[in-house]
């Protein structure tokens, strides 16, 4: 998916990194060198700034329906910023489609998937099983470390969809807020996808900074674990206490009502089955990746289509509605019951796709990249901080980590003091930090848990600027050590 990456949401995306986009990172970098701050520059942060202000308005004061509050802080940020009038509807469309064309789909199979698994009894089965030996009071432990395994290979959103309906009968079983078990999930997912290859952020910057994959990978899981521990288990116990959401009762029976008519609940093993095929699948790929250097072999191209996440996601579907025993018009009814309670999801995550784009085509990244040149600051501290920029002005993991890799590459060339590895996870640090409104996976979030904006603010922003800020210091701790 990141092939379309300026158009996917922020965060959390999948695919294979563009050559295009690549290159459009270092154009970036050279533009920045060379150019002073303008009066243009100004003016763009102030339009990105009063853009997601009117966003958060829009939607926590006026009560108006996200959907509509990002189409109307899109085109708002599209005709202050300066993007022609022609371009407008054009700029705002391709963020739309890039988002709903990608993480739509795997949302929609995501959604069929659970249905499935919990329908059948499965998902209910595994959730009793895991939570009788860990106990009630260590399942935030047992989640965050579940969505560190199943999240190895997967981008945030599909390692959401498939977390979800174990999320959510945890919660059923264990009661209290559903953040105190969904904080670690989400903690879990999200550091992975900012720090550790085989995500396509960490290899980016691998990449670009030409640092060694092995080292990064280490050190990238060395940073990991202190860092979920913090922001997941400990989190999500202390924020559980401050704010209770009311999951939509829509999601709340699709994932947690078993409705299974006839046949036998599968085992706990048939049901690890299903959730893990299409991560095996991914990460099958991802060894042919590694392990495979001519990108143009035959076994190259087949593992780039089985191990799409949309394809493995469907091979899953299928292979779920074979082994879990359904028959046919029962499997037919309950993948078309899983859609309706998404549908208003993926029209929001989709607005949140356009008003992203819009902050991108005014070129507000350029404006970051020179402020970072006129600084003195320590390279790693240098990446992270323009990694935040570009995360906080566009709302884009993806393009946070494209962009500042591509800026700090020319720099790190002539340095060598600073390990390129620690350079590496520090973009990709940056990238995660305070995820709002400007990114789709904040209304994705926030929609799955039924929260408010107010709330998401308090419970996902949170957690994603303390993964993004402990995971800095660990990494500049590790730079006193690691040259």
């Amino acid at each position: 998916m990141i092939a379309s990456a300026v158009g996917s949401i922020s965060g959390s995306v999948s695919g294979s990194i563009s050559p295009t986009l690549s290159s459009a990172a270092a154009a970036v970098a050279a533009k920045t060198q060379k150019t002073d701050w303008t009066g243009h520059d100004t003016r763009l942060i102030v339009v990105a700034v009063l853009g997601i202000a009117l966003v958060v308005l829009l939607t926590a004061i006026a009560k108006i329906h996200p959907f509509l509050a990002l189409l109307v802080g899109g085109l708002f940020v599209g005709v202050a910023g300066g993007i022609p009038a022609d371009k407008l509807i054009s700029t705002l469309t391709t963020g739309v489609g890039g988002v709903l064309g990608n993480v739509g789909v795997v949302v929609a199979l995501g959604a069929m998937l659970g249905k499935l698994l919990v329908d059948s009894g499965g998902a209910d089965r595994l959730v009793g099983a895991i939570v009788d030996r860990v106990g009630e009071k260590r399942a935030p432990w047992a989640m965050v470390l579940a969505a560190m395994v199943v999240g190895i290979p997967m981008f945030f959103e599909v390692g959401l969809v498939l977390m979800i309906p174990i999320i959510y009968l945890v919660w059923k079983r264990t009661g209290g807020s559903i953040l105190r078990i969904g904080i670690p999930a989400l903690a879990g997912l999200s550091i992975l996808h900012g720090l550790i290859p085989p995500h396509p952020g960490p290899l980016v910057a691998i990449s670009a900074l030409h640092a060694d994959l092995g080292t990064t990978l280490l050190l990238g899981i060395v940073t990991a674990i202190p860092t979920a521990i913090i922001a997941g288990p400990l989190y999500g116990t202390f924020i559980a206490k401050h704010v209770h959401p009311h999951p939509p009762e829509t999601l709340a029976k699709q994932y947690t009502v078993t409705e299974r008519e006839e046949g036998e609940t599968p085992s706990v093993w048939v049901t690890l089955s299903v959730i893990l095929l299409p991560v095996a699948i991914m990460l099958a790929k991802t060894v042919v990746d590694v392990a495979d250097d001519n990108a143009k072999s035959e076994l190259h191209r087949v593992m780039d289509f089985i191990g799409d996440p949309i394809m493995a996601l469907l091979v899953g579907v299928v292979y779920a509605a074979v082994v879990l025993r359904f028959t046919r018009a029962k499997t037919s009814d309950i993948m078309g019951a899983a859609l309706p309670p998404i549908a208003g999801i993926l029209l929001i995550i989709g607005a949140g796709g356009g008003f992203k784009q819009m902050l991108v085509g005014t070129g507000i990244a350029d404006s970051i990249g020179k402020a970072a040149n006129n600084s003195h600051l320590s390279l790693l501290l240098l990446a992270w901080l323009i990694a935040v920029g570009i995360r906080l002005a566009t709302g884009s993991a993806t393009v946070a980590t494209v962009t500042a890799s591509g800026i700090i590459a020319p720099i790190a060339a002539t340095s060598t003091n600073t390990s390129t590895a620690l350079l590496a996870l520090a973009v990709g640090s940056g990238s995660l930090f305070l995820s709002h409104v400007n990114d789709a996976g904040f209304w994705l979030v926030k929609e799955f848990f039924g929260m408010d904006v107010k709330q998401t603010f308090k419970s996902w922003s949170a957690m994603e600027t303390i993964l993004s800020s402990v995971s800095i210091v660990v990494i500049l701790i590790l730079g006193t050590f690691v040259h």
